[in-house]
């Protein structure tokens, strides 16, 4: 039986799976990044996951192998983090902790070697062997990085919606849709906390219109620097460039038109890892 957890921030994904792949069940926590959640609280989360699975085991005995791919488990904290899932699950014959992006290049690339990238709220991107990273593009957030992300898209938006660079029809709807005016977005982006992600829910308006003026070229031109930035340095455009995310998802079409004249292959897209994973640990 495998015990396989996608986990970020703020929420973590888990599912008990039969060697063969069959999902038994699935269910959610909170997400346990140790730089953002203390031990004492990682250990009771994962006292309710060992709740969880202890249930399973009653309809299943054989052995238990864990595989946690999570946000901030970086090299450092791969140790640690095995040894609070070996507290709590004692019984396991495996356990492994990988960094979420590790388990993306899984998900995408399987067993093949491979460009794995993230495109959520924030971005990353990996050269992958088919089982290891080889290169990774260091994740610098959306002031000094994170070009492609939800939260770079979102802030590129709202400078050209009030710098004048897209209409005033547009920018009277997206005022009447959300609510929101310069003053608060201002508030919101300087003065509260989250502002990335706060930047990345203007996605729903910017999809919602990308037929306006100077939208669809926003969003390619947005891909196109990400590919430039954090993947062409690779050199391998050999490779498939695959993508798991919610804001690589909901804009195919624009990545794919971002990537030809670049000369990138798009490969997989993915909104979530899971069923990928999944796959990659199952016979």
């Amino acid at each position: 039986m495998l015990l396989i957890a996608d986990s970020g921030s703020t929420k973590a994904d888990w599912s008990v799976v039969s060697t063969s792949g069959s999902i038994k069940t699935t269910f959610t926590t909170e997400g346990l990044n140790p730089y953002h959640k203390s031990r004492d609280l990682i250990k009771a989360i994962l006292g309710e996951v060992s709740a969880r699975v202890e249930a399973c085991q009653t309809y299943d005995t054989g052995k238990l192998h864990v595989y946690f791919y999570g946000s901030g488990v970086r090299p450092e904290q791969e140790a640690p983090m095995r040894s609070l899932l070996h507290n709590a699950l004692p019984s396991a014959d495996t356990i492994e902790a990988h960094s979420d992006m590790l388990g993306a290049a899984r998900s995408l690339c399987g067993h093949n070697c491979g460009i794995a990238c993230v495109l959520g709220t924030g971005a990353n991107a990996c050269l992958y062997d088919g089982e290891n990273i080889l290169q990774n593009t260091p994740a610098l957030g959306y002031i000094l990085g994170d070009e492609g992300s939800g939260a770079v898209l979102g802030k590129r938006f709202v400078h050209d919606l009030y710098s004048g660079l897209l209409s005033e029809e547009l920018k009277a709807d997206f005022e009447t849709e959300t609510g929101l005016s310069l003053a608060h977005i201002i508030e919101r982006v300087y003065r509260q906390p989250q502002a990335n992600r706060f930047l990345a829910s203007f996605s729903d308006f910017i999809h919602g219109h990308l037929d306006a003026p100077g939208m669809r070229s926003l969003v390619v031109d947005n891909f196109s620097q990400f590919l430039t930035t954090h993947i062409a340095p690779y050199g391998r455009r050999d490779l498939p460039v695959s993508f798991v995310g919610s804001i690589a998802w909901a804009y195919q079409r624009e990545l794919r038109q971002a990537a030809a004249p670049l000369g990138f292959t798009i490969g997989s897209v993915f909104q979530s890892p899971m069923q990928g994973i999944i796959s990659y640990h199952s016979k």
